[in-house]
């Protein structure tokens, strides 16, 4: 074995290229495990391939407690066994009592992309909570937790309490000090907000992050970014803190003065996602006031005009209601191409669409959403009035907005 070793040294020393030694090395190491030689040493004739045994290392074994049942280290070996006991990791809560959280909202998934006025007319899971059985003292419905009547009735008190964490209102000064320190792309106080909007679980990061920093930079991105003032009114109503800076997608969310992480509230994580309720279909198979023909007929002619706009995914989508609004003063149809976006995304987009705008879906077809301004559409637009909008549809009036306002691009600052 050592002459085969010394022989295979010599003859890859005259030609030191990065495959002699590669090749040395895999020899070297078959040859180890075949012979099951304790250490392969080549440093007398190249230091570069030396190294040590490849055996593991020797496991090393803790005296008995029979040994050590006198002593006081049998109590501290106890005490490390028990910090891995399967029961902290256990969801059995039967002599535990619920965590109690005195938050005033009702418990979620996400609190940007629920539509409170939209109630569900089924489930796909059984209704399991998602925080685990018996964890928290909320009964879960399906698709939120409700909050007690006494945290309810605290509302008030923790809108007292929020006002007086924020404390005095900032100065333009101390504002640009913490932007120019959270508003870096670098910065570590970051949290990406993507499809799931503001979430659950979310809270408790946003906590984590001012622990160590005055404010935290969120980044949005996806069908949230639709409606940004959604965005922003949940942070501040979920957290308790202020939006200081708001640049397109780019928020800093500040904490406050007299934040302190010790008195934190209360916040039960969910340990997994649940699944979306079934809620009504978006589309009708016939618009409400038309016939089957002309609704057949605006989707065939809703296909073949331009698209207005195509979005990404994962993108920025702060400008999309103001360009079909706009689109609408002069087309009463318009085509969004969503080539790439997921379907489930471009779903969500054409359901916001239709609530915001306001409009009617007409079509979801080939990564495309074709969508109606209705029968009768008046909207104005000046430079110091926000849009109005008149919206009837068919003779049922089932939707009809007499004035709409979209703050969320006139508030947004740089593009």
């Amino acid at each position: 074995m050592a002459s085969m070793v010394r022989w295979l040294s010599r003859r890859t020393r005259p030609h030191n290229t990065p495959c002699n030694r590669i090749i040395t090395i895999a020899l070297q190491c078959i040859l180890s495990r075949t012979f099951s030689h304790d250490a392969l040493c080549f440093h007398d004739h190249d230091p570069h391939l030396a190294f040590k045994s490849l055996n593991p290392p020797k496991t090393l074994k803790l005296p008995k407690k029979s040994q050590l049942k006198n002593s006081n280290e049998e109590n501290r070996i106890i005490a490390d066994d028990n910090t891995d006991d399967q029961s902290l990791w256990s969801l059995d809560r039967k002599d535990k009592t619920p965590i109690h959280s005195p938050l005033p909202f009702d418990f979620q998934y996400s609190y940007s992309e629920s539509n409170p006025n939209l109630t569900p007319i089924g489930f796909r899971e059984k209704k399991f909570s998602p925080f685990g059985p018996g964890r928290i003292d909320r009964k879960w419905t399906g698709w939120y937790a409700a909050a007690s009547q006494e945290a309810k009735r605290n509302a008030e008190t923790f809108r007292k309490r929020r006002e007086e964490i924020l404390g005095d209102p900032l100065t333009e000064e101390e504002i640009a000090e913490l932007v120019e320190k959270y508003g870096r792309s670098n910065c570590d106080r970051q949290i990406n907000l993507g499809r799931g909007g503001v979430t659950h679980n979310m809270l408790d990061d946003i906590h984590n992050h001012w622990k160590r920093g005055e404010a935290i930079r969120i980044k949005c991105l996806g069908v949230p970014t639709i409606d940004m003032d959604n965005i922003c009114f949940h942070l501040e109503d979920k957290t308790g803190g202020k939006i200081i800076s708001r640049r397109t997608n780019i928020l800093i969310l500040y904490r406050g003065r007299h934040y302190d992480p010790k008195q934190r509230p209360v916040i039960p994580l969910m340990l997994w996602k649940p699944h979306e309720p079934i809620y009504p279909r978006l589309i009708k198979d016939v618009v409400d006031g038309s016939t089957s023909e002309e609704t057949k007929e605006m989707r065939k002619r809703g296909l073949s005009i331009p698209p207005l706009t195509r979005l990404t995914k994962n993108g920025c989508y702060h400008r999309l209601l103001q360009k079909v609004r706009d689109a609408f003063t002069q087309n009463e149809l318009v085509r969004i191409d969503c080539t790439g976006v997921e379907t489930s995304d471009y779903k969500k987009i054409g359901a916001k669409l239709r609530d915001l705008v306001p409009c009617v879906l007409l079509l979801f077809k080939d990564e495309q959403i074709v969508i109606w301004r209705g029968k009768i559409y008046h909207a104005t637009k000046t430079s110091s009035e926000p849009v109005s909008a008149v919206l009837t549809e068919g003779s049922n009036n089932s939707l009809m907005l007499v004035e709409a306002t979209h703050d969320a691009d006139n508030n947004s600052v740089g593009t």
